[in-house]
């Protein structure tokens, strides 16, 4: 068997002998099999180890998006040390389990998610994820740039200014890059996003506070594990940890990313990896803000603003610019991914050409919606008076409230042998995720009830 005819997907073969899309994936590839087929030295194992990494790391440290550092930070200066900070590490076992399932989806079918659901359950059910999908990615999109707006006016750059750059740039290495390209860009801005980690480091918190944290004499919860604001923070901070558009994302980076079935454990790796560096952001910024922010009035309804402001005052001008920096950084990062999953989505709803390969004369529908959906976004956060605080929170929750039923139809297929052979999940797995989607039911349903009844709870 050749390299051409190993690398290319049985499934893509059966439908199509030769299309634009296919020659544009084909060189990424091969440029994976040539190292795969490479002798087994130290040096060519670490090349290709390197040149699999990106969707694992792109997805979950995209995770961690502007309106994920103003969630955390409101946690933290609502909470202080409490349980959020603990608790970030069984989200980030959540994380794993829901996005490892992408992994194999992805690798063994070679189609993305958007395509399975569509061709598997029908127009119906295809065109419900999908506007799902693009509504949350729309909303999504604007917390991403007020973060842009606020990070900037730290800089003293006007936002009319840099809305429109950000925007630019992110659509620019979409539309004008190769994949392999646009992976390795994405990978060096979602870097900076390690910035929060020697912040919190650096800030002095009171380390045996945050050990107490772990064995839960530390915890603080005024309200109740019942009141509405508690459960509009654990409804948040699980809506920024897992989101509907990481399983579109993910699996349609796999996709265009070329990886097979032999290529799982190594992506497995490189989920782990970014799971690792999505936790440790998310409790380096409880961590600054429990200490700093902890005895602000209104803590809860925080918005970026001010969030900046009560670094600034606490820990300094320059702690304040690495802040902003992490912030725009986080905007910048997430605002990539999540245009590039709504781009793959309505690619394969449409099934037109979809690659980031594909140049934009060649494949107008696979780059036209997506640039649009990012355009209402900036455009909707260059008006003045945007209430920041509420959008942030609410964004997360409606994340949380979709998420049911993109796990609902991810567990499907991931249990279709047919599709998956070998590969389908063990009872374990599902087990654990039907335990997920019941959490996210019973918080959804908790949060929904102790606001409509304030006292019931």
């Amino acid at each position: 068997m050749s390299a051409e005819t190993d690398i290319l997907a049985p499934a893509e073969a059966d439908r199509i002998t030769y299309t634009e899309e296919l020659e544009a994936r084909l060189h990424d590839r091969l440029r994976i099999q040539r190292l795969r087929s490479a002798p087994r030295g130290l040096a060519n194992r670490l090349a290709l180890g390197l040149a699999l990494i990106g969707p694992g790391l792109l997805v979950m440290l995209g995770d961690n998006d502007a309106g994920g550092v103003i969630t955390y930070a409101q946690t933290g200066a609502t909470y202080g040390f409490s349980l959020f900070i603990p608790l970030m590490i069984p989200l980030g076992f959540i994380a794993y389990l829901v996005q490892e399932m992408t992994i194999r989806l992805g690798a063994v079918t070679r189609r993305g998610h958007a395509e399975m659901i569509w061709k598997r359950y029908g127009a119906f059910w295809g065109a419900f994820s999908l506007i799902d999908l693009v509504v949350a990615n729309i909303l999504t999109l604007m917390t991403e740039f007020i973060g842009i707006r606020v990070a900037s006016a730290i800089f003293h750059i006007p936002y009319l200014v840099t809305i429109p750059l950000a925007f630019a740039f992110i659509v620019g290495i979409l539309v004008f890059l190769k994949y392999y390209t646009w992976e390795r860009i994405s990978l060096f801005v979602a870097a900076f996003n390690l910035v929060f980690v020697p912040l919190a480091l650096f800030s002095h918190p009171d380390w045996g506070a945050i050990g107490r944290t772990f064995t839960g004499s530390g915890w603080a919860l005024p309200g109740g594990l019942f009141s509405a604001g508690f459960l509009i923070l654990v409804s948040a901070n699980i809506g920024t940890t897992i989101a509907p558009w990481q399983l579109f994302f993910q699996q349609s980076c796999v996709v265009d990313k070329g990886l097979l079935p032999r290529d799982i454990a190594a992506s497995r790796r490189d989920l782990m990896l970014g799971v690792i560096g999505m936790v440790a952001v998310a409790i380096s910024i409880i961590v600054i803000s429990g200490q700093y922010l902890h005895d602000l009035p209104n803590a809860a309804s925080l918005g970026d603003h001010s969030v900046l402001a009560g670094i600034g005052s606490r820990l300094g001008h320059g702690a304040m610019v690495i802040f902003a920096l992490g912030l725009l950084e986080a905007g910048m990062i997430a605002s990539i991914v999540i245009t590039a999953s709504t781009a793959w989505a309505i690619g394969e709803a449409l099934d037109v050409p979809r690659s980031v390969n594909i140049s934009p004369r060649r494949s107008l529908y696979f780059y036209a919606p997506a640039i649009l959906g990012t355009a209402i976004a900036a455009g909707v956060l260059m008006l003045p008076h945007v209430p920041v605080g509420f959008l942030n929170l609410t964004v997360q929750v409606i994340a949380t409230v979709f998420m049911p039923a993109a796990m609902l139809f991810l567990l499907m297929l991931l249990n279709d042998r047919e599709l998956l052979g070998e590969h389908v999940n063990s009872p374990i797995r599902n087990v654990l995720s039907v335990g997920v989607m019941v959490m996210l039911i019973v918080c959804n349903g908790l949060y929904g009830i102790a606001t409509v009844f304030p006292h019931a709870l």
